[in-house]
């Protein structure tokens, strides 16, 4: 069974730090594209970071640009999102994803991704 976990997430004043953790397992990502969405009360899921199977390829969104880095490991099958000046509209359940087919292009649709964590809860406080 194909799972996507995520960790990380919790509650952390203005101008704070938190570094999310995706752990796959039942298969390798190492060449997949990988994601993290967002999606807060009210709201549509929306794209944050997403990375292509060459590590070296990331995609932001503007509103995080220069504020988080996407990364992996595939040696450890893990997706990161570290997120640094985090703002109050930062906070939404955090998603990580993956697309199935393997070196597909880096896409800012949800509905391009087949597999999907659970989410985790980022909370930022003012």
């Amino acid at each position: 069974q194909v799972q996507l976990v995520e960790s990380g997430g919790g509650l952390v004043q203005a101008g704070g730090s938190l570094r999310l953790s995706c752990v796959g397992s039942g298969r390798s990502f190492s060449t997949n594209t990988m994601g993290w969405f967002r999606q807060a009360p009210g709201k549509e899921r929306e794209f944050v970071a997403g990375i292509w199977w060459i590590a070296g390829n990331t995609y932001y969104a503007s509103s995080v640009k220069g504020r988080f880095t996407i990364s992996r490991d595939n040696a450890k099958n893990t997706l990161y999102l570290q997120m640094n000046s985090l703002k109050p509209e930062d906070t939404a359940v955090y998603y990580c994803a993956a697309r199935r087919t393997e070196m597909a292009a880096v896409s800012r649709s949800a509905n391009e991704y087949d597999y999907w964590g659970q989410g985790t809860q980022v909370t930022v406080s003012s």
